[in-house]
């Protein structure tokens, strides 16, 4: 699931669940309303993502080269080694800030169904 807020500034993307090949189908859906919305700030929180493959990097590559042409910025928050790690191998980490001093809620419930919500 994935989930869109946006301020006078800032996009934030809520990501829950898996971000893989399974989902992929609802990501130019996103990738469009996001690069549609034109915020200079992207924040994605990566707290409730479960797993993530190289369709979900290369999702989350793309949303941070659409605004590095605007001039814009990507943050990923909340993000897990193994999912730096994926970014990492992809060649991509340096289209990211990484915000290294947030720290996810423990209770926040991830949920389980591979089922796809609507953004």
């Amino acid at each position: 699931m994935i989930e869109i807020s946006t301020s006078s500034t800032t996009t934030t993307l809520a990501v829950a669940g898996d971000l893989d090949l399974a989902e992929r189908e609802q990501f130019p859906e996103v990738t469009a309303r996001v690069v549609g919305l034109r915020r200079q700030l992207l924040v994605i929180d990566m707290c409730r993502v479960t797993f993530m493959d190289s369709t979900g990097a290369a999702f989350l590559i793309s949303l941070a080269d659409a605004g590095r042409r605007r001039g814009g910025a990507t943050v990923l928050r909340g993000a897990a080694d193994r999912d730096l790690f994926v970014l990492e191998i992809c060649g991509a980490l340096e289209l990211f800030r990484i915000d290294a001093d947030h720290r996810c809620d423990a209770d926040v419930e991830v949920p389980t169904s591979t089922e796809a919500a609507p953004a």
